[in-house]
């Protein structure tokens, strides 16, 4: 299967027998690509956000299990449980990305059917799932740009480009078709503390000739006192079935400002982020990552007085979000009817 991508740079790439990973830690000062041939070393680039992004998460991690097969298929005739402890390392690299789990769901059921050519079998799943999230970006842009027309501006924060997508992105899949109709004012927050905003969206955006204006985090309040933008436009890493989401940390400040403000808030998602299973997000893992990489490092020290809490991700309830955005539909004012609409759209 074919998988286009119009940028240059993009977060994953196939060479045949190798998982390349751009690693977005380095953006934007160094384009660097590491090489990957074994489920390990994709584990430790998804825990190490090398790669990053829910669909980008759970793409790598097929080809992750793509990798597991070639290395032991031929080496041993027990395989499968090989394959299958690779699958249970990849499923802990990251807890809150429901992509991650669905991706290695549709490699096992490919694994559970009798094959003569385990490899090229799960190989072209791994494909399909990376060529299916970049037609669903596209989808999803342009249902989001109809809802975004006529907006003078928007916001986004963290980054749901093609880096963290197979190619197009979500949240800045919607802000690229809607840019390419009408030029609309872009912001992002810097996303702290990674910076993800400051280092990979503008950065992103500038590489397809968009204009982006970064803001502190704390700026956001005021730019829409201001009356600059209409729209905040973001992804999501968990949608529950009652339209509560998961997003990287700082997302329910926004839409709490924004219903102060009578800004309304878009979540773009694949249906593989939403989690059927989960009634609300109040039951969504939150993945806590090390204090280090919050803390000063005066402060990384045992005597210390200073700790830090560093929660990657928070929840934005149902009824603080005007759209989801789905490659299958939109839902509209999600509280009270949920996602369940979207199940068995077509």
């Amino acid at each position: 299967m074919t998988i286009q991508n119009k940028l240059t740079v993009q977060a994953l790439q196939w060479t045949g027998d190798a998982l390349k990973v751009l690693d977005q830690r380095q953006l934007p000062e160094k384009i660097v690509y590491d090489e990957y041939k074994d489920a390990v070393g994709v584990t430790e680039a998804i825990a190490g956000m090398r790669v990053r992004g829910a669909p980008a998460i759970g793409i790598a991690a097929a080809y992750g299990v793509a990798l597991s097969v070639r290395k032991h298929y031929a080496q041993s005739n027990h395989w499968r449980q090989k394959v299958a402890a690779d699958i249970a390392m990849l499923a802990t690299s990251r807890p809150t990305a429901v992509n991650l789990f669905w991706a290695l769901d549709q490699m096992k059921a490919v694994l559970a059917k009798q094959l003569d050519n385990p490899i090229t079998a799960v190989l072209a799943c791994a494909e399909k799932i990376h060529a299916e999230d970049i037609a669903a970006n596209h989808k999803m842009g342009e249902l989001g740009a109809d809802i975004l027309a006529g907006a003078k501006g928007v916001m986004t924060h963290c980054n749901a480009g093609a880096l963290a997508t197979g190619g197009y992105g979500t949240a800045l899949g919607v802000i690229r078709s809607a840019y390419q109709r009408e030029r609309i004012n872009v912001y992002a927050g810097e996303t702290r503390p990674w910076l993800q905003g400051a280092r990979l969206t503008v950065w992103e955006l500038a590489q397809d000739g968009i204009p982006a204006t970064l803001i502190a985090d704390s700026a956001a309040a005021w730019l829409m006192k201001s009356g600059a933008i209409d729209w905040i436009v973001v992804g999501a890493d968990r949608i529950a079935a009652n339209g509560d989401a998961a997003n990287k940390i700082g997302t329910y400040s926004l839409a709490v400002l924004a219903k102060q403000h009578g800004v309304k808030l878009m979540v773009v998602a694949p249906t593989t982020t939403i989690d059927w299973t989960m009634p609300s997000g109040d039951l969504i893992e939150i993945e806590q990552r090390n204090p280090n990489e919050l803390l000063p490092a005066c402060y990384n020290n045992e005597d210390s007085l200073v700790s830090a809490w560093n929660p990657v991700f928070d929840v934005t309830p149902a009824e603080l979000i005007a759209a989801i955005v789905t490659e299958r539909g939109v839902v509209l004012n999600p509280a009270g009817q949920g996602v369940g609409g979207l199940k068995n759209a077509i």
